[in-house]
């Protein structure tokens, strides 16, 4: 379980490394969008077969990434409807 959360850290910083601009996100965030881009990883990774679920893999942790970077632009287009809804 440990080994998952710091897995959700690495890749959600690295996720917001990757993707240009500044993020308005906390750590928080970063860790849970870092968790689901894991998940999603472990599981495109366990249907082509290179691996389990929850096994650290390299077609997994690439997938885990892309899949963070994504969320990170969907999660930034959510907060922005937001403040421009609010104004």
């Amino acid at each position: 379980m440990i080994g998952f959360i710091i897995a959700g850290l690495i890749i959600g910083a690295l996720a917001r490394l990757i993707k240009p601009g500044r993020q308005n996100l906390g750590l928080l965030a970063t860790l849970l969008l870092g968790l689901a881009g894991s998940v999603i990883g472990g599981v495109v990774a366990n249907l082509l077969g290179t691996g389990d679920i929850f096994e650290l893999n390299v077609v997994g942790f690439i997938v885990a990434v892309i899949a963070s970077v994504l969320l990170i632009g969907v999660a930034e287009g959510l907060a922005g409807r937001k403040r421009v809804g609010s104004r």
